[in-house]
């Protein structure tokens, strides 16, 4: 559970909300969530980050949930964003943990703060889609988003604010199962379990409250170039990937670590692209924080 949620207003005037989890007096790691999600999809990383000495520092961005919206909106602003907040708590190094779409984020603070970040943790994370040819790695629903964005980028938008309405309602347990019906064994197994299930969709449902703006905006940024190249991010990074991941094919992510100058991939036999951060989230703080007593994994190191 959260230990704390506050909003912090920055020098621009704009407010964004954070949740803590983990231990309260903890080695500090911000969490970069997904998309589209927002700041409690950290709790995945709750119990872990507590019997660690973790503590987990989650904002939402600006836009989503219960942050304030800031019209264009670039990757390349992140940085300056987490430089505040981690400037508001007096924290002057820190690690980060980023899932799925939130690896961007984590990757943007590695090449423009490396004085500040330590450590990157990476877990079934995005990779770099502008200039990406070859679409086939991504899910169905990605490819065909970049195809309608390509053609009618006004459509796509206006299909946002249709949809937001329906995404945004919590959904009755009755419809759970048709919903894992859609998704690979290894995550729906993991999925089933009430918890995990409400972490995941929860985090999602809220990031439309708000607005859509804030939505549109993250899938804007995955869709054009970043602004940096993933040869300039030097600090650590540990990339985590499935290979049963089919949101991102884990030829992708074999593809960002070998752009990446300092990085540890680690391929998980049978993971899926949920199930890889709710089964490994212990042995991925592990890492991340610096310790060697991670319990074996069936992995690949590539």
């Amino acid at each position: 559970m959260t230990r704390r949620a506050e909003n912090i207003a920055l020098a621009n005037g704009a407010t964004v909300a954070i949740s803590e989890y983990g231990h309260p007096d903890g080695r500090p790691v911000f969490f970069c969530h997904g998309w589209p999600s927002s700041r409690t999809m950290a709790e995945l990383a709750d119990e872990a980050a507590r019997d660690l000495g973790a503590r987990i520092i989650s904002p939402d961005r600006p836009g989503i949930r219960d942050s304030q919206f800031q019209p264009n909106r670039r990757l390349a602003d992140w940085p300056a964003f987490l430089n505040e907040i981690a400037g508001h708590f007096g924290i002057e190094r820190f690690r980060i943990l980023a899932i799925s779409g939130g690896a961007p984020y984590a990757y943007a603070s590695g090449w423009k703060m490396p004085e500040r970040v330590e450590k990157i943790a990476v877990v079934s994370g995005a990779p770099p889609l502008d200039g990406l040819d070859d679409h086939t790695g991504l899910l169905p629903i990605h490819r065909r988003m970049l195809a309608l964005r390509a053609r009618r980028p006004g459509l796509m938008k206006a299909l946002f604010h249709l949809a937001r309405p329906f995404v945004a309602m919590r959904m009755p347990i009755r419809f759970r199962p048709l919903l894992l019906k859609f998704l690979q064994p290894c995550d729906a197994n993991v999925l089933r379990e009430s918890r995990a299930f409400d972490v995941c969709f929860e985090s999602a449902r809220q990031a439309w409250r708000s607005s859509a703006k804030g939505v549109i905006t993250d899938a804007e940024i995955y869709a054009t170039p970043w602004g940096f190249a993933l040869e300039d991010v030097r600090v650590p990074v540990a990339l985590w990937h499935g290979t049963k991941d089919r949101t991102f094919a884990p030829r992708l992510a074999h593809d960002v670590a070998a752009r990446l100058p300092n990085c540890e991939y680690h391929l998980i036999e049978d993971a899926g692209h949920y199930s890889l951060p709710i089964r490994y989230i212990r042995e991925i703080l592990v890492d991340l924080l610096g310790g060697s007593s991670a319990p074996p994994l069936d992995e690949v190191n590539r």
